[in-house]
């Protein structure tokens, strides 16, 4: 899932420049979510319904392909975001758990951080299509069919605080979200250090 998500995010953005970049990015979010779908929940049930949400944002996303300023794109975002946002909770529960620091608790630590910039991209693009003012860029508005791989990128900017300021936050909902994920940015490597050591320290004492 860590794989998908980085090329999802480092090669399917940049090659949605291209002619079939649409289709490219298209096809990695759609085995992002089968995968984690598939691999997080560890619940029959949580997975039903887990795979049931990322399969109506499937559906919803690959029907309005043709058509990305319509409802339906809207919906399937709405969709991903709530099924990111489960894949981020069950994920940052297994890294919290007790036990000794491994391999996989650091990949998904890693997959965490990357799910936190990549959900609240959906979200600052949700926002755009429903209030194409919501953001101010320096280059012109990009409007909403187009606005994908803009959020994409000012949202990482804005997790680790960067700021460039070639994307501003207008609205007061994008200007909410653009602090709530500012502040998770700053405040997220701090408890993951301090809890990691810790389980680290407790792990030696047990040892």
């Amino acid at each position: 899932m860590l794989v998908l998500l980085a090329l999802t995010i480092l090669v399917g953005v940049p090659l949605s420049q291209t002619s079939q970049g649409d289709l490219i990015f298209g096809i990695l979010l759609s085995l992002l979510l089968v995968t984690g779908a598939v691999t997080v929940a560890h619940r029959r049930l949580l997975t039903v319904a887990v795979s049931m949400v990322a399969a109506a944002t499937l559906i919803l996303r690959w029907a309005s392909f043709r058509s990305p300023e319509s409802a339906l794109r809207s919906w399937s975002d709405a969709l991903a975001i709530v099924s990111l946002s489960t894949f981020t909770a069950l994920v940052l529960v297994q890294v919290f758990r007790e036990g000794p620091i491994t391999t996989y608790r650091i990949q998904g630590s890693i997959l965490v951080y990357l799910l936190i910039g990549f959900t609240w991209a959906v979200a600052y693009q949700l926002v755009h299509a429903v209030v194409p003012a919501a953001f101010s860029f320096a280059q012109g508005d990009p409007g909403p069919a187009h606005s994908r791989d803009p959020l994409i990128y000012y949202s990482f900017v804005t997790l680790t605080t960067v700021g460039y300021g070639d994307i501003t936050p207008i609205h007061a909902i994008a200007r909410s979200l653009a602090m709530a994920e500012a502040l998770i940015g700053q405040l997220y490597p701090a408890i993951l250090i301090a809890r990691l050591v810790s389980m680290q320290i407790s792990s030696s004492r047990e040892g």
